[in-house]
């Protein structure tokens, strides 16, 4: 194995994908070069959906690649990186993702839902990973854009997002700071 490969690096993320339950492509953002085409894409989507759709893991090893993923109702979400990365960095994306989509969608994570607000998914998904670099989970963005689909006021949503980054509960249920 070369040394220059396992030297640390912050491009932890290769790939963030959705498909539906029939392994077709709704979302899709590749960070390298990996699969330069659109043919090579599918096939390799195609393939992980086959060996992922029907087991209650979280994580998998696939054509050299680590593979988390989690599946809700008609959706699978997927985060991947190479096979030395660490697993909890790219499980963290993966949360923090299906969290962000959890609350701007209420709770309401399915297909049509993800298609009717894809302006979201796009922004959390550059809000969460930076070109293949995992970054923090800044909320402010993601509460900007809900200031448009909910009657929070712009206070509130800055005050949310400022306390999403230090505490671990919201004040409404008793504070508790990092």
């Amino acid at each position: 194995m070369d040394a220059l490969s396992l030297e640390p690096t912050l491009y932890t993320v290769k790939a963030v994908l959705i498909l539906d339950n029939d392994g077709e492509r709704l979302y899709a953002k590749y960070y390298d070069e990996t699969y330069p085409t659109v043919k090579e894409q599918k096939a390799f989507e195609k393939n992980i959906f086959n060996k992922t759709h029907r087991t209650d893991s979280e994580i998998a090893l696939l054509e050299g690649l680590t593979v988390v993923y989690k599946s809700n109702i008609d959706l699978y979400f997927y985060v991947i990186g190479s096979s030395h990365e660490n697993e909890l960095m790219l499980m963290s994306v993966l949360n923090c993702l299906f969290d962000s989509l959890s609350q701007m969608l209420r709770k309401n994570v399915e297909r049509r839902a993800l298609l009717e607000n894809m302006e979201g998914l796009f922004l959390a998904v550059d809000e969460i990973v930076d070109g293949g670099v995992q970054g923090y989970k800044t909320w402010l963005g993601i509460h900007a854009w809900m200031l448009s689909k909910t009657d929070i006021t712009l206070r509130e949503s800055f005050w949310r997002a400022t306390l999403s980054r230090w505490c671990t509960v919201w004040p409404s249920e008793g504070m508790m700071f990092l």
